[in-house]
């Protein structure tokens, strides 16, 4: 397989590397035909656009033309681009960065990676951008509503050791949240459940069968009807700590998909989801050395929402 990000394909270019499309095994007539059947989202005429300036090339480095024929199984590669991006006025934080990786602390509503209507504004290109790194990839994701810890690989040929330590469960995961306080919940409490993904928006619910996601759940502090919880998730299900939460009364302040989906206007930053990646600690599996990340961030204060002094959680409950 060549790589993507191999300048013979497509250099990175402010920021973006190429992305990928796959022709099938079978097929027939043009690659233009083909191109604009599959990703519709692009008009024919920007395919004939981006062809004409050779920005469409196949897997050896080859520019296509517009009257190319399909070829089936080859690979090409082409820019993503987005006409309108709207701007996104937060600031992500680099904690460090060495050889093989780097953490970011990011600010609410930021996505990681590109997808919808955000390209340029989110933490991979912006980090691409401003370290000159082509080969840098996440090697595991929060919500675009989510602040805290990302943990990002700077090269490809280690990049399978960080993520081996997601999939094998060696890295504890710390979260901070705010939700609803319930004086009958007994805390602390490892909640476990089965989540599925229920098709709407993207979103997961609980469901009936072997638990499939693990979280322990304590409370750090509270004021009237609103706590600060401790969340530290075992699994890294989509939408783990929200599906949770909610399905046990505590949806967090500033959700907008549980328990309902709430869209708000774009560009209304006033209410962010008040769940943070607050810390991180693993060995690293290059350096051997034992790493402990904290966010530098914070969510709000119990005392914002209630105008309350906070108090003891109620172990008795």
């Amino acid at each position: 397989m060549h790589n993507p990000h191999d300048p013979r394909v497509l250099p990175m270019r402010d920021g973006v590397s190429p992305s990928c499309v796959v022709l099938p095994s079978t097929g027939s007539g043009l690659l233009l035909d083909f191109l604009t059947q599959r990703l519709p989202a692009v008009p024919r005429a920007d395919w004939l656009r981006r062809i004409a300036a050779g920005e469409v090339v196949d897997e050896l480095g080859r520019a296509a033309s517009a009257g190319m024929p399909f070829a089936p199984g080859l690979r090409y590669y082409y820019y993503r681009e987005l006409e309108h991006e709207p701007p996104l006025p937060f600031t992500e934080a680099i904690l460090h960065h060495d050889e093989h990786l780097l953490v970011a602390d990011k600010p609410h509503f930021l996505p990681v990676v590109p997808a919808g209507r955000y390209l340029q504004q989110t933490l991979l290109v912006r980090l691409k951008r401003r370290l000159n790194l082509p080969e840098l990839s996440p090697v595991h994701r929060i919500d675009a509503g989510t602040a805290g810890l990302v943990l990002l690989s700077t090269q490809r040929a280690t990049r399978g050791r960080y993520q081996a330590l997601f999939r094998e469960r060696a890295v504890r995961k710390v979260y901070e949240a705010i939700a609803p306080w319930r004086a009958d919940l007994a805390l602390p409490r490892v909640h476990e459940s089965r989540l599925e993904e229920c098709g709407q928006f993207f979103r997961m619910h609980e469901v009936p069968g072997a638990p499939n996601a693990t979280t322990a759940i304590d409370v750090i502090e509270r004021a009237a009807d609103l706590a600060r919880y401790r969340l530290e998730p075992v699994t890294g299900r989509r939408h783990q700590l929200r599906v949770q939460m909610a399905a046990l009364g505590l949806p967090l302040v500033g959700d907008t998909l549980y328990p309902q989906v709430n869209d708000p206007a774009p560009g209304d930053f006033s209410n962010p989801l008040q769940l943070l990646a607050r810390e991180l600690s693993f060995t690293d599996p290059v350096s051997g050395e034992r790493r402990y990340c904290t966010s530098g961030l914070r969510l709000r204060s119990l005392d914002d929402f209630s105008g309350q002094g906070r108090t003891a959680p109620d172990r008795c409950a």
